[in-house]
């Protein structure tokens, strides 16, 4: 199959698009900057442009989308221009170019209104309740997706939770600094339960998607380890892989969220670039019991995690003692 991926210059897009290129597929990607995918061919441009969005899909049977602003913070309009019009330009080209499938790598944040998740599956998206412009913007782009969904154009839509692995950026390495800076606490003493996923299980199931359309399209599915442990372990066990202490210390998860809701407003406001050391989503996140029921979309996907947490936390580990 040929095959477009967008946003393959980060973790996960890259991950997807490595395991296409060793399935055997023609793969093409599309972002900002070289994607480094060996055996892929590189386009490089914005999904807000549409022109060279067409020329990207011509020939394409199949498209997985992760290209989005993923930010705590930043001005809602660029949340809009690039979670939204950028889907929606996307999805108008490969209608134009008669792609057959298009899988949209989404985020579980998107039915999350802030309150705990014990063992739900995917709840419908719900962009107006999700808290921070990153979310409420993912979920009107999947809502735009589904909504596309036809026989003859076949859309879906997956839900990796909290992806993390060697080289993240998003997770990882905020986790060393600021725990190595002392500035990590733990929120209700880290207790709350979560799920995660380890990256190489979420590019694994995303190009299932892909080869499973025939019984997932027009629906979201939420893909995690299946493997919920209190934040705390998981902070710990991240800080004992980049060799830094773990946090020790507690505030109060009421305490967090709040402080958090003005510390993203006044960086905002300032029109900081870098990320806050909280936010209200962060705080959420952190103090609120999210996992997830995975029997359905082991099911449909017919795909079981390759990796486990402890498996991954070791392969965590040799990346850093390697250097």
């Amino acid at each position: 199959m040929k095959v477009l991926v967008t946003g393959a210059s980060g973790l996960l897009g890259g991950e997807v698009a490595r395991l296409l290129v060793r399935q055997g597929h023609d793969v093409t990607t599309f972002q900002r900057r070289p994607s480094g995918v060996d055996g892929a061919t590189d386009f490089r441009g914005s999904i807000t442009d549409e022109k060279a969005l067409a020329e990207a899909v011509d020939g394409v049977e199949g498209i997985i989308h992760l290209a989005a602003k993923v930010s705590f913070t930043g001005r809602a309009a660029e949340f809009e221009q690039v979670n939204v019009e950028g889907t929606r330009n996307l999805l108008r080209c490969a209608r134009a170019a008669g792609v057959r499938d298009v899988v949209f790598v989404s985020s579980p944040s998107v039915a999350n209104s802030g309150a705990a998740i014990s063992g739900l599956g995917a709840e419908p998206a719900d962009p107006e309740r999700a808290h921070g412009d990153y979310s409420r913007t993912k979920g009107d782009a999947e809502l735009l997706a589904l909504a596309a969904d036809a026989p003859e154009f076949r859309v879906a839509a997956v839900r990796p939770h909290v992806v993390w692995g060697p080289g993240d950026t998003q997770l990882v390495e905020r986790v060393l600094d600021r725990a190595s800076r002392g500035r990590l606490p733990l929120l209700d003493a880290g207790a709350a339960l979560i799920d995660t996923t380890y990256v190489d299980n979420a590019a694994a199931a995303i190009v299932a998607a892909l080869h499973r359309m025939d019984h997932i399209h027009g629906r979201a599915l939420v893909v995690t380890n299946g493997e919920p442990r209190p934040v705390g372990e998981l902070l710990a066990g991240i800080c004992a892989a980049g060799g830094v202490a773990a946090p020790s210390w507690s505030v109060p998860g009421p305490v967090a969220r709040a402080a958090g809701a003005v510390v993203e407003k006044l960086w905002t406001l300032a029109g900081r670039e870098e990320e806050p050391p909280m936010t209200r989503f962060l705080a959420e996140q952190l103090s609120t019991a999210h996992w997830f029921d995975q029997r359905e979309t082991r099911q449909l996907l017919d795909w079981t995690p390759a990796v486990s947490l402890d498996e991954g936390l070791a392969r965590l580990a040799e990346h850093y003692r390697l250097g």
